[in-house]
């Protein structure tokens, strides 16, 4: 279980960072399909970034890890929303759904609830 904390912030921040800044052509398709603006899209990205950033430096800061974790959650959520309105197959559903078990897992775990 010690490891589990780092481990989980280490996968959840280069997933993060590998989808928005390798693959931004596919966000920039996704944001059309589900109708977003340009702006909205520079704001969860930005978000998502700043919130991967902080996981990573709540490994050597703890207090850091509870809040960002819980943000990252609320963004995978709503992702999860966006996929589930625009009738995405469960294929395009699973990143951000993983993404989601492991950032409550984080946040729950940042809080000594398991």
């Amino acid at each position: 279980m010690i490891f589990f904390l780092p481990i989980s912030q280490i996968i959840v921040s280069l997933s993060v960072a590998f989808v928005w800044i390798f693959r931004f052509d596919n966000i920039i398709a996704e944001f059309n399909q589900y109708g977003l603006s340009t702006l909205v899209r520079s704001l969860v990205g930005s978000s998502k970034i700043a919130l991967a950033t902080l996981l990573i430096a709540g490994i050597w800061y703890p207090a850091l890890v509870p809040i960002p974790a819980l943000m990252m959650a609320f963004l995978m959520a709503s992702a999860q929303y966006f996929h589930f309105k625009n009738n995405n197959p469960f294929q395009k559903r699973l990143p951000s759904l993983v993404l989601l078990i492991l950032s409550l897992l984080i946040a729950a775990a940042s809080y000594n609830l398991i």
